[in-house]
């Protein structure tokens, strides 16, 4: 377990309807963290240079083996930026965006980055609407843009844009357009998040079989099934995913980091390598730096995920917290929080008086207890210094 001593069997609660799954790639799958390039595109989100190298090194230290750091091509100071995280000596490899457009794929050479994504639409409607290209004339240049990468030193790489809604004999003919031109990987996106579990299983496992090229998949989550996607396109071969921390991104996001590292090791049994204890640490840095709040309930690094009002709750999760916790918090590098509130029983608020220090016979108890609830329904969360307060006035009211 990466990161994480002293934790057993019994720190892990599993379902006992999980079934054995089969990996192709095992604990060779790569995940490709592009929190810097389409996570920045979430709209209101621009990093300064200072806080796109912050992320990358803690990225790197927590064990990401590839990090997309940018889209050279927007700007000279996007270009500076990714050369910048390059020339860090990361453990990671370094790969940009580029189309398939010389200007582009020059940006990204002058970055100095590993690899360079080259990418293009392949719909009918993107061909119509966006490109006004023909299939021939994309063959043409993918090409074009792999011999260039190539004759400059750097790893190319080939995706489809908006896969999912592009037919199969189409991803198959650019596929191999690119496989024989020298690329040595290739992927397929789920652009607008519309592809069922079942969709993804049907086009990466063609995929996988069609070529000899390792895999990528990028999925996003306008129907919140990016997750069970990337899944499902591992499982059929796919090596590479691409995620991002909490899945933010264009529109709905992406595949959300902390999530698909869990349930891979946690629910599958695949240890990537990388220190989950860190995760709470690297949402509260992307997070300030983003000036965008996590929501409470995101799993793994939400306030609220290991935090417990009702009074049945808190009662067992003191005797055990399996109970109500799928892991001991400390995995993913967050806290249990006892939550003073309408819900609250006895146990928690005998709890919390035993933690403030706070003596009462069993007629106050009872009587703050009555309180609590009142004040609770006005609230919501009451705070230690409210429970104190309350006390205070129950003490006084037995004087």
């Amino acid at each position: 377990m990466a990161g994480m001593s002293g934790i057993s069997c019994d720190d892990v609660a599993l379902s006992s309807y999980n079934q054995k799954v089969h990996f192709p790639w095992g604990k060779d799958i790569i995940i490709y963290d592009s929190t810097l390039r389409d996570g920045e595109q979430m709209p209101g989100i621009a990093f300064t240079p200072e806080q796109k190298l912050d992320i990358a090194i803690l990225l790197d230290e927590i064990g990401i083996k590839e990090i997309e750091a940018g889209f050279p091509a927007i700007s000279e100071r996007e270009l500076k930026t990714v050369k910048t995280i390059a020339q860090q000596g990361l453990n990671a490899r370094i790969l940009a965006l580029s189309r398939l457009k010389k200007e582009d794929i020059d940006a990204a050479i002058r970055a100095d980055v590993d690899v360079i994504l080259l990418f293009i639409a392949s719909s009918p409607i993107h061909l119509k609407y966006k490109l006004n290209m023909t299939i021939d004339e994309i063959v043409r240049k993918i090409e074009e843009s792999i011999d260039y990468v190539k004759a400059h030193g750097v790893i190319p790489s080939f995706s489809t844009e908006d896969s999912t809604r592009t037919p199969m004999d189409t991803l198959k003919l650019l596929v191999r357009t690119a496989e024989n031109a020298g690329a040595r990987r290739v992927g397929f996106t789920d652009t607008l998040g519309c592809t069922t579990p079942e969709g993804i299983e049907y086009l990466f496992s063609e995929m996988c079989r069609f070529t000899s090229l390792p895999v990528s998949a990028h999925l996003h989550n306008d129907f919140g099934l990016s997750l069970a996607n990337a899944l499902t396109a591992l499982k059929c071969g796919a090596r590479y995913v691409c995620a991002t921390v909490h899945g933010w991104g264009e529109r709905a996001g992406n595949v959300p980091l902390e999530q698909i590292v869990m349930a891979l090791q946690y629910l599958y049994g695949i240890d990537l390598g990388i220190d989950t204890t860190r995760l709470k640490e690297l949402s509260e840095m992307v997070s300030k730096y983003a000036g965008v709040d996590v929501p409470l309930t995101h799993p793994f690094v939400g306030e609220n995920v290991f935090s417990h009002e009702s009074g049945i709750h808190v009662a067992a999760v003191m005797r055990n917290p399996r109970t109500y916790e799928p892991i001991d918090p400390r995995i993913v590098g967050n806290r249990r929080r006892i939550i003073i509130g309408k819900h609250s029983g006895r146990h928690v608020i005998e709890a919390k008086l035993r933690e403030l220090g706070i003596e009462m016979d069993e007629d106050e108890i009872n009587m703050l207890i009555d309180r609590v609830k009142l004040e609770g329904e006005k609230k919501g969360r009451l705070s230690d210094d409210d429970l104190i307060r309350m006390a205070m006035e129950v003490k006084k009211v037995y004087e």
